[in-house]
Formats: C-alpha cells, sequence, structure tokens
C-alpha cells in the first residue's frame, strides 16, 4: 500500500495521478483531457472525483496575510460566538491606531455581512464605531431598512455633532432611515427616565423591540473621553461605587460585572437605553472594541452574552483565548 492514501491497482494510480495533475496543475479543461487521453468526459470527470477519494488531491485553504481564521474559530469555539474578526495591530501601536483599525474591520465585516432588510441598532458616543462610520464606503444598494440610537443621544453641544455624525452618517451610507432618540443617556431619577421613554420616546421603544442587528461599542467602567465630554457619564463618586459593586464594562451604560452580571440598582434606573431584556432579544450583536485597557470589559460582555459577535485586534483576541473556558460559554 502506498503512502497517506488507499492505493488502487498501479494503473489505475497512474491514470488518476495524471488527470488530477493535468486538471489541477496545469489548468486542462475536463473536455481536452478527454481528447488527449482517448476517453470520455463523464470518465475524467469520475476520476478526479476519485482522485479527491483516495487522498491524491487534498485541497487546502491558504489563509491570506493579515487574516486569523485559526484565532477567530477559537474565539467562536471558546465563547460561543456567531462571528468572530480579527484585525491586524501592532503590538506597540498606539490607541488611535488601535481604534483606526478596529473601524476599518468592523466596516468591511458591515459591508460584507449586510442585506438590506436589517433593522440596526447603534450604541451612541463611541470613537471605535465612529472610526468604523469613517472607513465605510456608500452601498449601491440598500443595506439596511433603519439605523436606531440604542442610547440617549443628546449631550454638550461641543461634541453633539459626534452622535449625530455617527447614526446619521451609518443611515446615510446603508441608505437607511435614521432614528435619533432625543434625549441624554442618563437622567437625573427612574420618573424622569420613565416619563420620557413613555412620553416622547414611546415610538422608539417600539423600534427597539424590532431590531435584528445591533452594533455596540463596549466601554470599559472609566469613561472615555468622549464619553466623559458628552456630559452622559457617571460622576467620579458613582463610577467608584460600580467598581466597589464588581464593574468591569459597559455596553449602552448597562453594567457589568467580569462574569456578565448585571449591576442593577439606582444607576441603571436612571439611565435612557434599550432595556437589557430587548438587547439580549436581538438576534446579532456585534461588539467592536480593542485595546488592553478594554480586555476586562470585552471578556465580560462575551462571558455574558451581552454580544453575540465580536470585531478585535490581534492581542486583544490572544489575551481572550488565554483566559477562555475549556467549554464554549452557554
Amino acid at each position: 500500500m502506498a503512502q497517506g492514501y488507499a492505493r488502487p491497482l498501479d494503473g489505475q494510480v497512474r491514470l488518476l495521478t495524471k488527470v488530477a495533475r493535468m486538471y489541477h496543475e496545469r489548468g486542462v479543461r475536463q473536455a481536452d483531457i478527454a481528447a488527449a487521453l482517448n476517453i470520455s468526459q463523464a470518465k475524467v470527470s469520475r476520476l478526479l472525483k476519485r482522485a479527491a477519494d483516495v487522498g491524491i488531491v487534498r485541497t487546502t485553504v491558504t489563509v491570506a496575510p493579515g487574516l486569523y481564521a485559526d484565532l477567530e474559530e477559537k474565539l467562536e469555539q471558546r465563547y460561543g460566538l456567531a462571528e468572530a474578526v480579527v484585525v491586524d495591530v501592532s503590538p506597540d501601536a498606539e490607541d488611535a491606531e488601535t481604534i483606526a483599525a478596529i473601524g476599518a474591520g468592523a466596516a468591511a465585516y458591515l459591508e460584507a455581512t449586510l442585506a438590506g432588510a436589517d433593522r440596526i441598532g447603534i450604541s451612541s458616543w463611541s470613537q471605535t464605531l465612529l472610526a468604523m462610520v469613517d472607513r465605510m464606503r456608500p452601498f449601491t444598494v440598500r443595506g439596511a431598512a433603519d439605523v436606531v440610537q440604542l442610547l440617549g443621544g443628546v449631550g454638550v453641544a461641543e461634541v453633539q455633532s459626534h452622535s449625530n455624525r455617527l447614526l446619521g452618517e451609518l443611515a446615510r451610507m446603508l441608505g437607511a432611515e435614521a432614528v435619533y432618540v432625543q434625549a441624554p443617556g442618563v437622567v437625573a431619577g427612574p420618573e424622569i427616565r420613565d416619563s420620557i421613554l413613555e412620553g416622547a420616546l414611546g415610538e422608539v421603544t417600539l423600534r427597539w423591540r424590532e431590531l435584528t442587528m445591533a452594533i455596540m461599542g463596549i466601554g470599559s467602567v472609566e469613561p472615555s473621553d468622549l464619553l466623559a465630554s458628552s456630559g452622559n457619564a457617571f460622576s467620579v463618586a458613582e463610577t467608584a461605587s460600580l467598581i466597589d459593586e464588581g464593574a468591569v464594562g459597559d455596553i449602552c451604560h448597562r453594567i457589568f460585572r467580569a462574569d456578565g452580571s448585571p449591576v442593577l440598582g439606582a444607576l441603571d434606573d436612571r439611565i435612557i437605553a434599550i432595556p437589557a431584556v430587548d438587547l439580549r432579544r436581538i438576534p446579532r450583536r456585534v461588539g467592536v472594541a480593542g485595546g488592553m485597557r478594554k480586555l476586562e470589559a470585552i471578556h465580560g460582555a462575551i462571558t455574558g452574552g451581552w454580544v453575540n459577535a465580536l470585531v478585535t485586534d490581534l492581542r486583544t483576541a490572544e489575551a481572550l483565548i488565554d483566559r477562555a473556558p475549556d467549554a464554549p460559554v452557554g
């Protein structure tokens, strides 16, 4: 028996090999192979299939440079993710370079996967999502039905344009309707929150329940510069109290611990954002974030099921694998 495959009779092996080399290595058409060897084209087809069955022809996939298919598959398997996208970023890259690369990766992911009928929710006040939108190209056909803010997008006038541009530009690129949340992300108390959600934002709350996809930044407990300057961040004292309760990150101001469990209470009751129960019902929940500063937050978000797809950088992905459970997260 020959090494590496189950060997038919010698003459058959010779013919199988000859046909396989003509077709796969030299690019000869099946009809021309049939004519050259004085056999039927149907027999050429059967011989090619037989060559694959016995191991003479083996299919390999060559991964293009800068792609990390194995690492993406490991993330998906270990954390139960539907999809993972890992972008190539230098280990010593500055934050701005990391944000730009992840934004570009998220833009390419959306351009490749949107089909036109999605109802998309998007979080506000995310520098990484702004980088994504800045790197997107307009769709030649409609990419989504509508794009809805998931978190109050009203803030300090100097940075208000960032939130508006994030939603408005994405909707324009996709040819979709833009639906704004005309309220701040954090209000003084639950009574004010309820009044706004049940009144002016009544239609938006219904739209939240119809979403098929969410695109969200993942924040650490310490707010980003953009969020801090927007007037929608918790105070220093409030942030300290959240950390005391084990908080590591947030999505749409919904705070969670390292195991992904939500931090509920007085601060959560003041948020103008999609309720956690409605967020978790969205079929495709894409987290877009990276950088070692956010490692704990990203780990909590995927462990707790806040997102079921992730776009991140190479170094963060490798660190997530290092702390991944042996069995998929349920």
